[in-house]
């Protein structure tokens, strides 16, 4: 598991849990879901603010072509069916890798597996890493990372 030291984890955890609450609420207000992901994680860590603020924004403004992306690459799982933590986790990877593009494939799929085993059940991270696995191949020139 990555250490709870690295601002650039942390800051993806907390995009995590924003993301998440965001799933259950119309709440466009994203500093107060901070406050109270941070409070809940029993957060007061360094993280990377510029990366927290552009996965949360970069995922939620492009949140209907990741999810047909997902759905284009997972047929068999229909959105609504995955859990939303998986679902979280795919959606933070899948913008990094093919709208932010400035961080590299295998660090956006690692932190997602991570994630999703950190944050998720017992098969998530199998699930997501079979899921993105399927994304890159798919979506990529040379089907590889």
């Amino acid at each position: 598991m990555k250490s709870h030291l690295d601002p650039r984890h942390e800051a993806r955890r907390l995009a995590l849990g924003i993301l998440f609450e965001a799933t259950f609420s119309q709440n466009e207000d994203t500093q107060q879901a901070q406050e109270h992901v941070k409070e809940e994680l029993n957060q007061n860590v360094n993280f990377d603010n510029n990366l927290l603020t552009s996965i949360v924004e970069g995922v939620r403004g492009n949140e209907a072509t990741i999810d047909q992306i997902i759905r284009s690459t997972a047929p068999q799982w229909p959105i609504e069916q995955i859990s939303r933590v998986d679902l979280v986790a795919l959606r933070i990877s899948i913008y990094e890798l093919y709208f932010a593009k400035n961080i590299p494939p295998k660090v956006a799929i690692d932190e997602a597996i991570e994630l999703a085993k950190e944050f998720g059940g017992e098969t998530s991270g199998k699930f997501v890493n079979g899921v993105l696995g399927t994304v890159v191949k798919t979506l990529t020139p040379e089907g590889r990372i």
